[in-house]
């Protein structure tokens, strides 16, 4: 009998995760175990029901599609991820990359590209949609990537970066330390830390800086 795959979904958008689930029901290798709306509703979910691939969203509510790479990817190191984003600047690749993916797929791809993107990820091999420079890809890939300007964000911890997020959505410290597992102490210290690494005095100065890098998309 041959092997059915078993994926998890991790968007926020019904429309797009709705869609994806119609283009993969008529695949007989495929089963679509569960689906997620927030990056740590995703991760406590994957925890258990360790799916062979992962469709996943980069920029997700609560926790974003890189720090869900890197818990999965560290509990469940043989699981493959599929990164589905609108994203092609050179910061979201390498981070990706860094965090894990094994393919890189722009959400504007046609259902024949996205097929190919999650035969190629299932058997394996490493998946990046053509929009994507190959000469940064060709970098990344064979351990040549320039090393990158020294700035702000560089000094932020991957914790620090999941706070900033979490702040910049409009939670409490009480809420966030619930959400991360933490105490409220320690958030406070990592928003310490961000005021001072970032010199951002203000929740509309970290929301808008939150926006700029990424962890989130403008309110609409």
């Amino acid at each position: 009998m041959d092997k059915i795959y078993r994926i998890f979904i991790v968007e926020d958008h019904q429309l797009f995760r709705e869609g994806l689930k119609s283009m993969l029901k008529n695949r007989d290798d495929v089963e679509i175990i569960g689906e997620a709306q927030d990056g740590l509703e995703a991760v406590r979910q994957i925890r258990k029901s360790k799916p062979d691939l992962i469709l996943l969203d980069l920029s997700m509510p609560k926790m974003g599609g890189i720090s869900v790479m890197k818990e999965v990817k560290r509990e469940l190191p043989d699981t493959r991820i599929l990164a589905l984003t609108i994203h092609e600047s050179d910061q979201y690749v390498i981070e990706a990359f860094d965090a894990g993916t094994d393919g890189y797929c722009i959400k504007d791809a046609s259902r024949q590209e996205l097929m190919l993107a999650l035969d190629s990820v299932l058997q394996g091999k490493t998946y990046i949609s053509p929009g994507i420079s190959d000469q940064i890809m060709e970098g990344f890939l064979t351990g040549r990537k320039k090393m990158k300007e020294h700035s702000r964000w560089d000094t932020i911890t991957h914790r620090e970066r999941e706070v900033l997020k979490l702040l910049a959505e409009g939670y409490t410290n009480k809420e966030i330390s619930e959400f991360l597992s933490i105490s409220v102490k320690t958030v406070e210290k990592h928003r310490a830390n961000l005021i001072r690494k970032l010199d951002l005095h203000n929740v509309a100065q970290l929301t808008a800086y939150a926006i700029e890098k990424g962890l989130m998309e403008p309110k609409k």
